[in-house]
């Protein structure tokens, strides 16, 4: 849903404003809010964060977050999961987790919810990929498959139960089918 305005707000005007559930995102002086996640959303989004952590986080090597509010490139989006390298994680003065991350993730992560084009989802990975992240995955629960943006390649389109998804160089140690993916839904 885009928010009428009579003229266009500034990003500076649209991270003043109180945070809305479910998030808005802020686009070309556009508010958009993000649909409601329903249950093959959430079920996705919450097994692939418990798996990616479990995968990356205990080593250190990198974190996922859910419905993060990343704000780079004159945009605010908040992906579905943006995982994080260890180092590059904003921290505070006290060393902890910083509130604000503005920066682009490493890796982002959006599932398509029911009510939910492509086009707005895959306009917000481009702009991922166009500010340093590694590796874009656009996953569709109710056509079970995956659609990978890589860094100035062609996207590749996973659907086979047998297809390993690819992932950043820097989350090797992590591997996930399609199948695997989709079989949460059976839980």
């Amino acid at each position: 849903m885009v928010t009428a305005k009579s003229k266009p707000i500034t990003l500076k005007e649209f991270l003043a404003l109180p945070e809305t559930k479910p998030a808005s995102e802020y686009s070309d002086g556009k508010i958009i809010q993000k649909p409601m996640p329903k249950g093959k959303h959430s079920t996705i989004q919450g097994e692939l964060i418990t798996t990616v952590n479990s995968a990356l986080k205990t080593q250190k090597i990198a974190r996922a977050f859910p419905e993060l509010r990343c704000t780079f490139g004159g945009r605010s989006i908040v992906p579905d999961v943006t995982v994080f390298k260890w180092d590059r994680i904003p921290r505070d003065t006290n060393g902890e987790i910083a509130d604000t991350f503005p920066i682009a993730p490493d890796w982002t992560i959006e599932i398509l919810s029911p009510d939910q084009g492509y086009t707005r989802v895959t306009k917000n990975i481009l702009h991922c990929l166009d500010n340093g992240t590694q590796l874009g995955w656009l996953i569709d629960p109710q056509e079970q498959c995956v659609l990978v943006y890589f860094l100035q390649q062609q996207p590749a389109f996973l659907e086979l139960a047998t297809d390993i998804l690819p992932v950043p160089d820097f989350a090797s140690s992590f591997q996930l089918t399609v199948g695997a993916l989709f079989g949460w839904l059976l839980e």
